[in-house]
């Protein structure tokens, strides 16, 4: 039978802690660095959920999550990679490139698992996508490799135009390499490029209010964050203007935006989470390969040609995924 002493020195020895709060420190904490905000890739962050759970993981039951969300402030992101890296919790969810590449240099050690828009390999976050050979690893949908492919698309729906927009967010460190080889695309196909920028709302309304004093007959929308975040108010501004504009998303296309090229942000999210479950029991990052989507899907909408005097060819329109009337 245990003495009164040795009952209260266990006690001590448990800092007093209530049995609920011992308990939820026992679970396994997952960091999610966002450079979002907390409403924003509610879809992907719900696919990522639906991944854990079929892993074994719910959220308050055998498994914490800690979001940190920089709310568009890229600048930030470095802090509270490091916030989470100090945090010494079990795995990273990096959402977003800006994220993943934040967390490159916080979190030398913690096993982080990424959902981004373009090659990994080629931003230095694993040394191949079969064997990623470090602490990296997760699924990656090519939407920035795709991105003078949106170029062709629009010249091949207007041949005529010859000077056209990209815009990109300064803010993301990946905008620089996008834009020069958006540019080096367009001079093969003999278009004259003007690159916009915008980091936040204000901006962006600015950027495509300035649009027809730029002369410029379409839109190239660059792949950012943000502006995943703001795919549908985008599609909105793009028919506002009056500018023939693509982006990678269906939302951008059903607010009103003429055409998507891209993949799918929810299915990379979803591996993401079945990737963070794998780790948690016990895998390495290291021998987990990167999933890697190549599927991409081509959306139009033929209501906002119409309001803007486009038709479309039936050899181009033929090769849609999805028409929307």
């Amino acid at each position: 039978m245990m003495r009164r002493r040795e009952f209260i020195a266990l006690l001590g020895g448990m800092g007093w802690l209530p049995f609920a709060a011992r308990a939820e420190q026992a679970l396994p904490v997952i960091g999610v660095l966002s450079s979002a905000s907390s409403q924003d890739y509610l879809q992907g962050l719900e696919a990522f959920k639906s991944g854990l759970r079929e892993s074994g993981y719910v959220d308050g039951q055998n498994v914490k999550i800690e979001y940190a969300f920089a709310n568009e402030q890229y600048d930030r992101l470095p802090e509270l990679a490091a916030g989470l890296a100090r945090r010494q919790v079990s795995v990273i969810v990096a959402v977003a490139t800006p994220a993943a590449l934040a967390l490159k240099s916080a979190a030398a050690t913690v096993p982080i698992v990424f959902g981004i828009s373009g090659d990994p390999v080629r931003m230095g976050l694993v040394a191949s996508l079969n064997r990623p050979g470090g602490n990296f690893t997760g699924a990656a949908h090519m939407n920035v490799e795709v991105a003078p492919k949106r170029l062709e698309l629009l010249h091949e729906l207007l041949p005529s135009e010859k000077v056209m927009a990209l815009l990109v967010n300064p803010s993301n460190p990946v905008s620089e390499s996008v834009a020069a080889e958006m540019k080096s695309a367009a001079a093969a196909l003999g278009i004259e490029i003007r690159v916009i920028q915008a980091r936040n709302d204000e901006e962006l309304e600015r950027a495509f209010a300035g649009l027809p004093d730029l002369k410029v007959g379409a839109l190239v929308i660059g792949t950012d964050p943000f502006f995943t975040s703001r795919a549908e108010k985008m599609g909105e501004l793009s028919l506002r203007a009056k500018i023939p504009a693509i982006y990678q998303y269906h939302e951008f296309v059903a607010a009103g935006g003429l055409m998507s090229y891209g993949g799918n942000n929810s299915d990379s999210y979803y591996h993401v989470g079945i990737y963070v479950g794998r780790i948690l029991k016990g895998e390495k990052p290291a021998d987990l390969p990167v999933q890697l989507s190549t599927k991409v899907e081509l959306i139009f909408n033929l209501k906002s040609a119409r309001q803007l005097g486009i038709s479309v060819p039936l050899a181009l329109g033929g090769r849609a995924d999805e028409v929307i009337e």
